[in-house]
């Protein structure tokens, strides 16, 4: 049975650059975002290769050539730090694995795999070049890291002021009856069998904010790493309360806290460096394209791509990346094993199958320029989204919804055909892989 497709893949071939692995193939996206105060770039999936290389590319071309100042991670706050203070020099860590030893929780591929710590090895090399003031920074977004925060508020405190470490305790004691499960706190509290520590961790925030703990520390990096993981935990403690409740998105608290982060996390780098730095976000398609141009959108979910056009406008890039089939390292179920797992071909008329159709194996396409000259490319199409887990049977309802590309993002890179991120820790059943299927070609 012939393909039919919601328009002629070949009318995009004007506005293609195809992509030959050459070095000069970023060279137009990265004009495009030079000038920007944040440029967020995502990821279709979180276990392709080429998504976290080629970002990974773009972005050392905009700390190299335009002076960005940091990367911010879809990661946690704390874990993120330890790579932050390896790239500036100043931890014990001897090389970019060690560095990235935190990034234990699942999903520890996410960070932990081949293309992190290749650019985290160039990241200390690119800063090892640099004085103090002007090293590029490594940050996490994150708020899931509720007893890592909560343990590194305390170390801090142990160290400027003993006795507010001890209130700090006595505050944080809240949690210790869940051990450290955040579930069984959610649980519990959600089910009205526990009191929620709410007022414990504000009131710890609070604390840390006040005017005396600025003059206590003589590390103003420290102070607000300090300070951030109390927000952190507040953030935590709030997401996990409220995840089992009707009528609340958890996806809009965490987004909209990502946001925030984003933002303090600006402010101190102005203090630092004397100029509004520019900043470049890590993080996947369905946080970073803008939730209004989607099905997430008509849901009233939002995420940081649609806040960060909201607040800075044209001061702000989104990019996306697509692919139509390969490998994707994923598990099958929430805090299980990575795997190398076969993707699908794209659905009908998905922009995934309309990509694959243009016969241009891989390209990148300027969105904000082609959607004006080509209005089919804000048509609501299906798009593909692959996160930590994957169904590759249950496919159509679990990874795709619909979305206007040429709204979504400023830009796109497709590569057809991809292969799977590799974790520093390989399983068994990483390294043995899934047999491939032939699947059906429409679903």
């Amino acid at each position: 049975m012939a393909t039919i497709l919601p328009f002629d893949p070949n009318r995009l071939r004007g506005f293609l650059q195809p992509l030959s692995g050459d070095s000069s193939d970023l060279d137009a996206a990265v004009e495009k975002v030079s000038n920007a105060r944040f440029v967020l770039i995502g990821e279709a999936t979180h276990g392709t290769h080429e998504f976290y290389k080629i970002r990974a590319e773009i972005t050392k071309r905009l700390l190299r050539e335009h002076d960005f100042a940091a990367v911010a991670i879809e990661g946690d706050w704390p874990d993120a730090y330890r790579v932050h203070r390896y790239a500036c020099g100043t931890s014990d860590d001897a090389d970019a694995i060690d560095a990235l030893s935190d990034f234990r929780r699942f999903p520890s591929w996410m960070w932990r795999n081949a293309d992190v710590v290749d650019f985290i090895g160039w990241l200390r090399s690119f800063n090892d070049e640099r004085p103090a003031a002007a090293k590029a920074g490594f940050f996490g977004l994150d708020l899931y890291s509720l007893y890592a925060s909560i343990n590194a508020v305390v170390k801090y405190l142990e160290r400027v002021d003993p006795g507010a470490a001890e209130s700090a305790k006595e505050r944080y004691a809240c949690f210790d009856q869940f051990g450290s499960d955040v579930e069984a706190y959610a649980r519990s509290v959600g089910s009205g069998l526990s009191e929620s520590c709410r007022t414990e961790v504000l009131s710890q925030l609070l604390e840390m904010q006040r005017d005396a703990f600025s003059r206590v520390s003589p590390d103003e990096g420290e102070r607000f790493f300090a300070e951030q993981n109390a927000y952190v935990v507040a953030g935590a403690e709030q997401y996990y309360r409220t995840m089992l409740e009707a009528g609340v998105s958890s996806w809009n608290l965490r987004d909209r806290f990502m946001f925030l982060t984003l933002e303090r996390l600006s402010l101190h780098l102005e203090k630092k460096r004397g100029a509004t730095p520019k900043i470049v976000v890590w993080a996947h398609n369905s946080h970073v394209g803008d939730a209004r141009a989607t099905t997430m959108g008509a849901g009233r979910e939002f995420n940081i791509g649609q806040l960060a056009r909201e607040n800075y406008r044209s001061n702000c890039r989104l990019i996306g990346f697509t692919t139509s089939e390969g490998t994707v390292t994923a598990a099958s179920g929430w805090h299980g094993e990575p795997e190398r797992k076969v993707v699908r071909p794209p659905a009908r008329g998905s922009w995934e199958e309309i990509f694959h159709h243009v016969g241009v194996p891989n390209f990148y396409i300027d969105l904000t320029e082609a959607s004006a000259r080509f209005p089919d490319l804000r048509a609501p199409l299906l798009e593909r989204a692959i996160g930590v887990i994957y169904l590759p049977h249950t496919e159509l309802h679990s990874h795709y919804f619909h979305a206007r590309l040429g709204e979504q993002f400023d830009a796109v890179f497709h590569y057809d055909r991809t292969r799977a991120v590799e974790p520093i820790e390989r399983a068994v059943r990483w390294e043995r892989g899934e047999v491939p299927e032939t699947f059906p070609s429409g679903v």
